[in-house]
């Protein structure tokens, strides 16, 4: 399942984000034939693209890359958070695979805004520190990471 977003410029500046502010994402199920698909053109481990060597792994069976899981957390946090002016990412802290994802896993992603700073030399922007979570339908937290992002402010809009 693919999802699209529209282009149009977020209205949530800087100044309309709180600490502790938190968003959740609707659930998908993650298939077999996508985790192999994406391995298969970004990740070509054999745990990862051939199910029956993978039986044969510390897995037991395919799991997907972890750069599949960030992809389908980058997918996911457009769902939730596309209305927020970011400036960019320019960083993660703490990124932590935790469990493997496998193909008829349900997930969706949790943030939680954990700090916001003011630039001290930009009125344009400010930093805004956000915990990250991939969360398996169980509750089990399966990545998590702080995201840290610079988001434009209202002066932005003067400009």
């Amino acid at each position: 399942m693919t999802k699209t977003y529209a282009a149009a410029r977020p209205h949530r500046r800087f100044e309309d984000l709180t600490v502790g502010e938190s968003r959740r994402s609707t659930s998908r199920t993650v298939t077999l034939q996508e985790i192999v698909e994406f391995a298969r053109q970004y990740d070509p481990q054999w745990f990862h693209t051939d199910p029956e060597s993978a039986k044969q792994s510390v897995f037991g069976e395919v799991v997907a890359s972890g750069i599949h899981v960030l992809a389908l957390w980058r997918q996911m946090d457009h769902e939730i958070n596309s209305d927020i002016d970011w400036v960019c990412g320019i960083g993660w802290d703490e990124l932590r695979l935790k469990r493997a994802i496998r193909a008829g896993d349900t997930i969706h992603v949790t943030s939680r805004i954990v700090s916001l700073k003011p630039s001290a030399t930009r009125a344009d922007r400010g930093t805004a520190m956000t915990r990250y979570a991939v969360v398996l339908d169980d509750g089990t937290e399966a990545v998590t990471f702080t995201s840290i992002n610079l988001v434009y402010t209202r002066a932005a809009q003067e400009h």
